[in-house]
């Protein structure tokens, strides 16, 4: 299992973005505070999964601005 964090800031509306979010399997969506609008937490079966999640569903959603990555490397 690999688990990814994507911090993601977007245009004013947030509420329609973090709805559309929902929907992606396997996407959790938390609110946040300060730098970024909200935070996302996927777990997958590896990264190539976690890339084809962010770059096909994820960076296409309408009235995101900016997305970084997170990766939990296990030891």
């Amino acid at each position: 299992m690999t688990v990814s964090y994507v911090l993601i800031n977007c245009e004013i509306g947030e509420e329609t973005v973090t709805e559309k979010l929902k929907e992606i399997e396997p996407v959790k969506v938390f609110g946040t505070i300060e730098f970024h609008d909200m935070m996302l937490k996927l777990d997958t079966e590896n990264f190539e999964k976690i890339r084809e999640v962010v770059s096909k569903n994820i960076q296409k959603t309408e009235k995101t601005r900016t997305i970084s990555s997170l990766i939990r490397k296990d030891n």
